[in-house]
């Protein structure tokens, strides 16, 4: 029944799209990843008792991951049960709390409003809000680099995972993937806390970003021609840069880019008073100032329309795109 539910994906997919720009994440919205991350620390007292550490990660990793798949198809099976129309908002409702596109425009707008207004330490202090890097010392291409390397790196996790995994497996496989998004930000580090703890949560984010994230940085250069950026110094770049980082993931969609802006991502950051050097991207022909917070954002909502027309094709091409009419006459029959 709920592969059925699936049939209508392409129209489920659009309308949380369009959701998610006009309305983003708004805080009196119960937000399912709230009850992710409560989940992830009721469960982490549990399970850190023991001294098989790893093991214990990679039950948290199953349980959290596998837990929200099945309660989000579970409670769509139900949804369904009571009238196919429920089914259909509650797979529109659940998609577009996995979507984080107007969010990424929002908080680097918070940032932007303030460069723009010669306003640095309030800029520095909206920048605090959606980096882990100490932001008090930072001049204004620090601050530039820091907004749109936070935009380059959230579209894969924001926007075109999700959008990928809605895709191929519904809206329980989105929102599951957000649920192992939100453990590899909460117990994915490689400190003496978590290295071995978070270690299976670390993992598993790799694998399921594997393809998106490469997806992603493939279709960014043909993004920028589309809208007038630099489409050879993209491609270039991206493939050029695409490795520079520790996770295999990471510097594909920001390296593309990087390239795209023709800017220089990457460098030195501080984070807690301790610098932390990460490889450059790209090539700094042109200055980070502060309208590369606007084109970037220009090119992450333009990437995102992209990979959703893409997605939209791929899910009416799907062979079972037909099967939903017939199972809904079915159902009212």
């Amino acid at each position: 029944m709920i592969n059925h539910i699936s049939s209508f994906l392409w129209l489920y997919i659009l309308i949380a799209y369009c959701l998610d720009l006009i309305i983003g994440d708004p805080l009196w919205f119960p937000h399912p990843v709230r009850g992710i991350g409560w989940a992830i620390q009721q469960l982490e007292k549990a399970l850190r008792r023991g001294k098989a550490e790893r093991l214990s990660g990679c039950l948290l990793t199953l349980f959290i991951v596998g837990g929200t798949y099945s309660l989000a198809t579970g409670v769509l099976y139900f949804a369904v049960r009571l009238h196919p129309y429920i089914g259909h908002a509650l797979s529109v409702i659940i998609l577009w709390t996995t979507l984080a596109t107007k969010d990424l425009y929002v908080h680097s707008k918070q940032v932007y409003k303030p460069l723009a207004q010669r306003d640095l330490p309030t800029a520095r202090r909206m920048l605090s809000r959606i980096v882990g890097r100490d932001t008090d010392k930072l001049d204004e291409p620090e601050v530039v680099r820091a907004t749109v390397e936070t935009i380059a790196e959230n579209v894969v996790d924001g926007i075109t995972a999700p959008l990928f995994y809605a895709i191929l497996f519904g809206a329980p496989a989105a929102l599951a993937y957000k649920a192992a998004s939100t453990l590899d930000s909460m117990v994915g580090y490689k400190n003496e806390r978590y290295k071995n703890f978070g270690w299976a949560s670390a993992r598993f984010d790799d694998i399921v970003n594997f393809i998106p994230a490469r997806v992603t940085g493939i279709l960014i250069p043909f993004v920028a021609l589309c809208i007038g950026f630099d489409i050879r110094n993209s491609w270039r770049i991206f493939w050029r840069d695409r490795k520079k980082h520790p996770s295999p993931n990471s510097a594909h969609a920001e390296a593309a880019f990087a390239g795209a802006l023709n800017v220089r991502l990457g460098g030195t950051s501080t984070y807690s008073g301790v610098p932390s050097h990460k490889e450059f991207l790209g090539d700094a022909n042109r200055p980070l100032e502060i309208n590369t917070i606007r084109r970037a954002q220009l090119l992450m909502f333009a990437t995102s329309a992209m990979f959703l027309a893409f997605g939209l094709i791929c899910s009416l091409c799907s062979p079972t795109t037909s099967s939903y009419g017939r199972w809904l006459i079915s159902q009212n029959g």
